[in-house]
């Protein structure tokens, strides 16, 4: 495993973390509790995911960049919503760019295409 794949890792895991404070630090509304409990859901599988991505499986990989897609996903509304205060528009933009470099850290490493290129050198 390469250097970014593990940084995206690192990124990753700390963005599940925030996953799992998500209900804590919720007001009910902004985000809904039910987004806020998918959002822990999903870091959950992020965490647990990336325990043996770090050891090297591409499969956990692959399911790490979905869940944090999905978790992203899970942001969006944030900005075409009302009333959503300052703070809340905050976290979620840095989770979306955080979330897009965790994932442009890891698919290139996990990609079939770098396997390739490394196991020719």
């Amino acid at each position: 495993m390469n250097r970014s794949t593990k940084a995206g890792l690192i990124v990753a895991g700390v963005l599940a973390v925030g996953d799992l404070l998500t209900p804590v630090l919720s007001d009910g509304e902004h985000p809904p509790m039910s987004i806020a409990l998918i959002a822990l859901a999903i870091g959950v599988v992020t965490l647990v995911a990336a325990v043996p991505a770090w050891r090297g499986s591409k499969a956990a990989g692959w399911v790490v960049v979905v869940s944090r897609l999905l978790s992203m996903l899970g942001a969006v509304p944030a900005f075409f919503v009302s009333d959503v205060p300052a703070p809340a528009l905050i976290a979620a933009g840095a989770g979306v760019a955080l979330t897009l470099l965790a994932v442009g850290l890891l698919v290139p490493g996990l990609s079939r295409r770098s396997q390739l290129v490394e196991g020719s050198r």
